[in-house]
């Protein structure tokens, strides 16, 4: 009698057969684009029509919180929808960052732009070289210059920043790589320090120097640098707890001592943080004015010398043009000020990102082999 075999298992086909792929949530094509826009458009037009045509609305406030609401809550049904719950919260909460972030930079690009208009039309290159020593009241906004502001400016910002930054660096080190018993103290002292009112520390110095050896540029370098020590302190701190461990215990397993470890492999990985908290701390610095009417004192011609008699800064230039006179010549000679003190900021951060890039770049050059360079 013949025995059936039992049937095998047959092989897998070896043919290709098309996968499904899972779209990427941070994939954004232009048919997603289609859909943003779509949604946009038509929650606008709805909301336009309840607000000015069929209900007694009114308010471009309003208007436009209810506008971005139900365009939230439509963009997130209607990915929801075409590419399921999981890309629809993700592409909502991209919506709403990236709108944050808009809402951040606008009211930016808003104040700069103002700024340059008001001040682009008094702009000459005299203003860069003469001083307000024959300048009238009646006078164009053109005549004159603050030569003597934008020297007093650079010299105390300066002084400000040779006293300031080795001695935030050295607390940033003390707070996170030697740590001890006054690590707390030293802590709660800074985080005191970054509340204090810069008009308190301009009537400390005024108080201790200013009463005994009169106004002066670096008088005004000691308040503002005040105000500094705690933005950079902190912020290097933050800077130096991102260096990994790893490379801290690389360097002790080699022998090296803790404070050679810390000069050269901490602070040269954090270089690129270190120069960011000091261009914070200039940009907390060089806008100050209120420290410097009781310690600079201001003056309408030039003083190079910091150290004796008062000295004008572009903040405080541009709010004696501002509040001592209501002729509008004098007061657009002072949002050319403000113009110039924008281009300065902008000029000293550029240089201070190009130095720290070009000294990272030739750090790495150096850690790598000979092959690779």
């Amino acid at each position: 009698m013949a025995v059936m075999a039992p049937d095998r298992p047959q092989a897998p086909s070896t043919e290709d057969e098309p996968v499904e792929i899972p779209e990427r949530p941070g994939a954004f094509g232009l048919a997603d684009t289609g859909v943003l826009v779509s949604c946009a458009a038509s929650t606008f037009m709805f909301v336009w029509l309840l607000f000015f045509r069929i209900a007694p609305l009114s308010g471009v406030v309003g208007f436009g919180i209810c506008w971005y609401l139900l365009f939230l809550a439509a963009y997130w049904f209607v990915v929801r929808e075409l590419d399921g719950p999981v890309l629809a919260g993700d592409r909502l909460m991209a919506v709403v960052v990236t709108s944050a972030a808009i809402a951040m930079v606008v009211p930016l690009f808003l104040i700069l732009g103002y700024v340059t208009a008001k001040g682009i039309h008094a702009l000459r290159l005299s203003f860069f070289f003469r001083t307000m020593r024959t300048v009238g009241p009646l006078a164009s906004a053109t005549a004159g210059g603050a030569a003597h502001a934008i020297v007093g400016t650079l010299e105390q910002v300066a002084i400000a920043v040779v006293l300031t930054v080795p001695l935030g660096f050295l607390c940033a080190i003390c707070l996170n790589e030697i740590g001890g018993p006054l690590r707390r103290p030293i802590r709660i002292f800074v985080d005191a320090m970054s509340g204090v009112p810069t008009i308190v520390a301009g009537l400390f110095v005024y108080a201790i120097w200013v009463a005994r050896f009169g106004f002066s540029g670096f008088a005004a370098a000691l308040a503002i640098s005040i105000s500094m020590l705690p933005i950079v302190t902190r912020t290097s701190e933050e800077v130096l707890r991102l260096v990994p461990g790893g490379l801290r215990e690389a360097s002790l397993a080699l022998g090296t001592s803790e404070w050679r470890t810390v000069w050269g492999v901490v602070l040269p990985t954090a270089r690129s943080g270190l120069i960011t908290s000091v261009i914070l701390g200039v940009a907390r610095a060089i806008g100050e004015t209120a420290p410097l009417i009781m310690t600079a004192f201001g003056a309408s011609v030039m003083n190079a010398n910091p150290f004796k008699g008062a000295q004008s800064a572009l903040p405080l230039f541009i709010y004696k043009q501002m509040t001592e006179s209501s002729v509008a010549s004098v007061q657009l000679r002072a949002w050319t000020a403000s113009l110039v003190l924008m281009l300065m900021v902008l000029v000293l951060f550029s240089l201070a990102r190009l130095v720290g890039s070009r000294a990272a770049k030739r750090g790495r050059l150096r850690r790598a082999p000979e092959k690779y360079r």
